[in-house]
């Protein structure tokens, strides 16, 4: 049964949002647990605010992150982890450690480029531990029609990871949404383009795990 981390090596770069609205569109489907491994527990706090019957299940990462997936895939068909916005954190190693695929999240910036490259060394040094570890490449929070979204799919040559074909594009009924303690999937027509982009990314993301 498939594990996910969301993994990132700098803050900013959407990657809670896209862990939160990721999992809430896969749970319509499957049994889909969040384990929010994130210091600022920031996908705990949107579940605070969601409704009760909200059926994506968040839970805080515990120390023995090994352990704790161990039991939740006895619960759930699958599980995606939060990680901290650092490569390198004991939380970011544990979950590359047990995952089946990281998610990358990358924005349309040199900044978030340079830091997709170690993460890409992470990476390469977990799948040595852990040789079934996959990892795709996600262009988030892309803004339409500027010089860096044109020259962002030549730059990230520079990143030996496969690329995600869809792009997350920035969208304000992300941050609208989440305050609400929902995900796009529930924001109704102001949603709808958003949650078709999340829905083609789970179609490409289960796709790439069940090749493997």
């Amino acid at each position: 049964m498939p594990v996910f981390a969301l993994v990132g090596n700098k803050g900013g770069a959407g990657k809670t949002t896209l862990a939160v609205n990721l999992a809430a569109g896969m749970a319509r489907g499957r049994r889909t647990v969040l384990v929010d491994a994130d210091p600022q527990e920031s996908s705990l706090h949107w579940r605070a605010f969601a409704p009760a019957d909200t059926p994506l299940a968040v839970h805080k990462a515990t120390a023995d992150l090994d352990r704790q997936v161990d039991d939740l895939l006895s619960e759930f068909e699958l599980v995606i982890i939060d990680c901290p916005p650092s490569a390198l954190s004991p939380e970011t190693v544990a979950a590359l450690g047990v995952a089946n695929l990281a998610l990358i999240p990358v924005q349309p910036s040199p900044v978030d480029l340079w830091a997709a490259l170690r993460v890409e060394e992470v990476i390469e040094e977990a799948s040595s531990r852990n040789p079934g570890l996959r990892a795709l490449v996600v262009i988030n929070q892309l803004e339409a029609r500027t010089t860096l979204s044109r020259i962002m799919g030549s730059a990230l040559a520079e990143v030996q990871l496969p690329l995600a074909e869809t792009v997350i594009k920035r969208r304000a009924v992300y941050r609208n949404s989440a305050i609400e303690g929902k995900s796009v999937f529930e924001a109704g027509s102001r949603g709808a383009a958003a949650a078709a982009e999340l829905e083609q990314l789970i179609e490409e993301v289960s796709g790439h795990y069940e090749q493997h």
